[in-house]
């Protein structure tokens, strides 16, 4: 059984063929990240435009690149939410017409569940069996979540962010430091240059859910951090950097960055990722989880991978590769196969709702 995904949820254009749950046919992603990096995030106006001159050629390749014409399909999966409302509507529309047209079935996708069957899809291939119940760590740029996921995929919410997602804080304070957009990945590439015990930054106390996030003061610190010190000529020159060289290497960055910053970017980094673990682990203690699935974009960070792995959990702690860890079709295709095995098909009246909630 083949299925084709579509994903275009914010500013990737995806779309893949994957067949039987495990088997990446083709996974064809355009990116936008030229368009939006010069306004330091995504544009939601412009995101649709780029959608609207992506989607045919991405899916056009996508199947061309599996051998699959659209008759040879079992059903078009594309994702339905969350997600900005305007690229939603290109990735979906385009999927309602491919369906009527060919008189495939429709599966809609929560974009959510998505991340997390790019872990099941790998593990699956790979020929090892994720042991339920897991718990799940969705963290990207718009998603911190923890889900509590039983054998057959029914969630339960245990926690989430109260304001900016991990990967928000991330960009937004390297984009305040002036490395730009994203600014996650270039933290994660200085900050082992850094000492990550320098700066102490403290874990906001949370009324109510006690598994809940919070990290809008960890990044209003960081900005306190910076004003104490009159970094304002340090990060123009990194910004002229940046306005020369659109991705510096590594050792680009190091020549204008100090020591005192690498040491405030790997506290901050070491300060994302405790959160997060810690977060993680009781909720894994309280629902009894034999396994910890991590997904999403941050997934990528360097940091996040070597501290979950290193921390001695009782249970093993998967991670999608990277490629499958930011947004892409053929974890959507894969979240598909469970809803095709039991028959959840979505008619052609089904609506993008950019709030979409998994559980």
């Amino acid at each position: 059984m083949r299925i084709l995904g579509i994903e275009s949820s914010c500013d990737e254009t995806a779309a893949s063929v994957v067949e039987d749950g495990q088997s990446i046919l083709s996974s064809v992603v355009a990116s936008q990240m030229s368009t939006h990096g010069k306004y330091g995030g995504v544009v939601p106006e412009l995101a649709s435009r780029e959608h609207l001159r992506a989607i045919v050629p991405v899916v056009r390749e996508a199947l061309e690149q599996s051998g699959t014409r659209l008759a040879d399909l079992s059903a078009i999966a594309a994702t339905v939410g969350p997600g900005l409302v305007g690229s939603l509507l290109v990735g979906l529309t385009y999927a309602k017409s491919l369906s009527f047209a060919s008189g495939v079935p429709l599966i809609a996708v929560n974009h959510i569940e998505g991340h997390i069957h790019a872990v099941v899809l790998e593990t699956r291939r790979d020929g090892v069996l994720v042991a339920y119940p897991a718990l799940a760590l969705v963290v990207s740029g718009g998603h911190t979540h923890l889900f509590e996921v039983q054998e057959g995929f029914s969630y339960r919410l245990l926690g989430k962010t109260r304001d900016d997602a991990a990967g928000e804080a991330f960009d937004k304070v390297g984009k305040l430091l002036g490395y730009g957009y994203p600014g996650g990945p270039v933290i994660d590439r200085l900050a082992p240059y850094g000492d990550s015990r320098a700066v102490r930054f403290t874990f906001a106390r949370m009324k109510g859910n006690a598994l809940d996030f919070s990290f809008s003061g960890l990044k209003t610190a960081v900005l306190r951090w910076v004003e104490s010190r009159g970094m304002a000529a340090e990060i123009a020159v990194r910004r002229a950097l940046l306005r020369e060289h659109p991705q510096p290497a590594v050792e680009q960055w190091l020549a204008v960055t100090p020591q005192a910053t690498l040491d405030l970017l790997a506290s901050f980094q070491q300060a994302v990722i405790a959160e997060l673990l810690t977060r993680a682990a009781r909720s894994a203690e309280q629902m009894g989880a034999r396994s910890l699935i991590v997904s999403g974009g941050v997934a990528c960070n360097s940091g996040l991978r070597s501290a979950a792995r290193s921390a001695g959990l009782p249970y093993p702690v998967y991670f999608p590769s990277p490629g499958l860890s930011t947004d892409n079709a053929a974890m959507i295709a894969a979240a598909a196969f469970p809803k095709l095995a039991r028959g959840e098909f979505a008619g052609l009246d089904v609506a993008a709702q950019a709030n979409l909630a998994l559980a």
